[in-house]
Order: C-alpha cells, then sequence, then structure tokens
C-alpha cells in the first residue's frame, strides 16, 4: 500500500472506529480503579486488545497489562496509565463520575482524561494496525500501566529493569490537548526534620521548642522558592511545605520535633542533590535533617515494589527524531503545524526517559486543566485525532 493510501485508510478507519473507541473508553471508565485497586479495569483492557486482535497479551508481576503487536526490530510502546484519583467531593459533580456517559460530543467521568481515554484510543489504534498490515520492522507495545498517581514511573520501573522491555521510542497519552509535548520539569518529596528538647509548658526556657525551629526553617523555605532556576522551556523551579507535623510528651510541654514535608519541583538543570544542598544551606540548622522519602507499596497483584521519590526533569529537543516525527505526522493526518509544548505535571516520562534516556513524545486525548478536577470529560473526536496518530506514527517510525 503506498504512503498516500495508508494515510487515507488510516484517516477513514479512525474516524469509522469513533463510537467504538467512545464505547470501550466508556466500559473503562465505568470500573473504578484506584491505584492499588486496578485489576478489575485491567481485565477489561486484556479482553479489548484481545478483540481488537492483539498477537500477544499479558499481565506483568505488578499488574501493568502489555499487548503486542507484530515482532520487527524498531519497538514502539504507547503507555497510558488505568489508575485514577478519587473523586473527592462528590456534591461538585453534575454527573456520575462513573457512569462512562456518552453525550454531547464527549464521553464523561473520572478518568476519561486522566488516563484512560490514551489507552481506549491506542487500542483502536492496534486494531488499525492489524487490517492495514504490521510494517515488517515494527514491533508495537500498548502498555496499559498502574499506580501512576501513587508514583509516577514506578510501573516503567518495573517495565524496564525488571521484565526487560526497553523500546526505542515511547508515546505518553497524558492529555495534551491533541498537542505535541516533549518534556516537563521533576518533582521529589523531602522531609525537613527538627529535634528539640521537651520541657514542663509553664517553663519553656528550660527546653528547646522544635516547632520554632521549623517555623524559622520554614520562612527560609518561602525565600528559598523565589530565587530558584528558571529554565526558558520548562519553567522556574519551585517548592512549597505541604505538611507540618510536630509531636511533644504532652499538650502541657514543649514540642520536641517538628517536621515539614517539601513538594519541590524541578526544573532544566536541577538534581536531586542540587535541591538538597539548597534546603541545607537556606535553613542553614546543623541540627536539622533533609532526608529524600521512598515509596513502597503492593499492587492488586500482592506484590511490593518501590521507588526513591526522586522524579528527574525530562525534555526531548525539538528537532530530536521523536518529535519531527510526531509533528510530520500530525501534519500527513490534518494539514496544519501542531503546538509543540510542554505539560505541568508529571508523567511516567521521569523513568522512562529521566532515569533510561528513552525517547518520550506526548500526544494525548483531552485537556489537562480537567485532571483531577469534577466534571472530568474528554471530546470523541479527541479519541478519533489520536487514534489516527498512534496508528499513523507506528507506521513512520518502521520507515
Amino acid at each position: 500500500m503506498r504512503k498516500e493510501e495508508t494515510i487515507a485508510v488510516i484517516r477513514d478507519l479512525s474516524a469509522r472506529y469513533t463510537d467504538y473507541t467512545a464505547q470501550n473508553l466508556a466500559k473503562l471508565v465505568k470500573i473504578k480503579s484506584l491505584s492499588g485497586e486496578e485489576e478489575d479495569v485491567q481485565k477489561e483492557v486484556m479482553r479489548q486488545m484481545e478483540e481488537a486482535g492483539f498477537d500477544e497479551v499479558i499481565m506483568d508481576k505488578l499488574g501493568n497489562v502489555i499487548g503486542r503487536i507484530g515482532s520487527g526490530k524498531n519497538i514502539l510502546a504507547i503507555d497510558g496509565h488505568v489508575d485514577v484519583v478519587d473523586v473527592g467531593n462528590p456534591d461538585n459533580w453534575a454527573f456520575d463520575p462513573f457512569s462512562g456517559h456518552i453525550a454531547n460530543g464527549h464521553v464523561h467521568g473520572r478518568g476519561t482524561v486522566d488516563q484512560k481515554g490514551g489507552i481506549a484510543a491506542t487500542i483502536t489504534a492496534g486494531r488499525i494496525l492489524k487490517e492495514t498490515g504490521v510494517p515488517d520492522d515494527l514491533t508495537f507495545y500498548a502498555v496499559s500501566s498502574v499506580m501512576e498517581e501513587d508514583c509516577d514511573g514506578l510501573c516503567w520501573k518495573y517495565i524496564i529493569e525488571e521484565s526487560g522491555l526497553k523500546p526505542h521510542f515511547v508515546i505518553s497519552t497524558e492529555p495534551t490537548n491533541l498537542n505535541i509535548y516533549r518534556g516537563h520539569r521533576g518533582r521529589m518529596e523531602m522531609h525537613l526534620s527538627f529535634k528539640g528538647v521537651s520541657s514542663h509548658g509553664s517553663a519553656p526556657e528550660r527546653g528547646k521548642n522544635a516547632i520554632y525551629m521549623a517555623a524559622k526553617g520554614a520562612l527560609e523555605i518561602e525565600k528559598l522558592h523565589e530565587r530558584l532556576h528558571v529554565d526558558p522551556f520548562l519553567g522556574k523551579g519551585s517548592i512549597t511545605i505541604s505538611e507540618f507535623v510536630s509531636g511533644s510528651p504532652s499538650l502541657c510541654a514543649v514540642a520536641d520535633s517538628a517536621r515539614l514535608h517539601l513538594d519541590r519541583r524541578l526544573t532544566w538543570g536541577e538534581t536531586k542533590e542540587s535541591a538538597v544542598k539548597e534546603v541545607e544551606d537556606a535553613v542553614n540548622d546543623p541540627e536539622a535533617k533533609v532526608e529524600v522519602l521512598h515509596y513502597k507499596a503492593k499492587g492488586f497483584t500482592g506484590f511490593e515494589y518501590g521507588m526513591e521519590k526522586y522524579y528527574p526533569t525530562w525534555k526531548i529537543d525539538e528537532k530530536a527524531p521523536i518529535i519531527q516525527k510526531g509533528v510530520h505526522t500530525f501534519k500527513e493526518l490534518y494539514n496544519k503545524e501542531p503546538l509543540v509544548d510542554k505539560w505541568t505535571f508529571s508523567t511516567n516520562g521521569v523513568t522512562i526517559n529521566g532515569l533510561h534516556g528513552i525517547p518520550v513524545l506526548g500526544f494525548g486525548p483531552g485537556n489537562e486543566v480537567l485532571a483531577h478536577a469534577p466534571n472530568e470529560k474528554t471530546p470523541i473526536e479527541h479519541l478519533t485525532v489520536a487514534t489516527g496518530f498512534y496508528a499513523l506514527f507506528a507506521h513512520n517510525v518502521a520507515d
């Protein structure tokens, strides 16, 4: 099939399968799947992949579902995490968050944007690949990953380091509003701890109040935020205190411990080591302790896995082959230039590219402003466009 014919067929099939994709997404949305509780929705993902004609569908030890088509030398993986955040205050929703209701050109419900819409579109793209013919040089993987909301990148740490799958290219289907994204700030979580000496509350001068120590430290953290590095593309680094915990023998005693939880967003050029040193220097207290936290949890499979809560900054050069292939693919399908930009939040790219250097391109249905927000919904048209993009990109990677 000539290239022009392939483009026309992919465009036609992605449109023809619009309802199929929307209905598949609705089925996924109806199954509530918080982090670590994805078993039922992953079974539905496996069913959909098998129905779409994938050559192989497996579930790994952590609970990630991986569907394969083809067996060529060029390996492309398209990732979407299937876990969602909870709904928050249900009174803020105008509809049932888990209805999967299809109306007014949208699929409604928690996860439609973040991130089940990308998974549904990827499955349809796999179906189109089977019907148009899989390029001989291509292996196409659709990855429905788990536990991203609790620890972004953990799922792909397992896939790469334990399962041994290391693609040449990865598309993240996190929402981009149909723009092409090429990076985002990293992040890390730290504890800043202070040790005091307790005394009776009637004679605080006899003790050393850890709350006062932490309060002074907190003011220095506020000042630190203002002088953090700025990158022209990714923007400014940031730091904020998200929790203040203290302890004492009694509410009638001086606090002998206090702890601040720090949320640090890292722009380009900032590292774990530099971020820790900045906090130490800002607080300038030899008795204060800065600690980078560690995540460890059991998935629904019962398997326990973890990683340090350091999620590296990453960005791909705009002239890199994966970004240029993405721009070319979009123009071939839709006859216009895509916007090339970045995410505000963090994704599995922190591991895929940040730790392992695998080129990542972001392209996903839905607008990220609705991620984690009430009344989440994604346009059906976005699902159709994303489906076509994934299918044609797979052909272009194999060229």
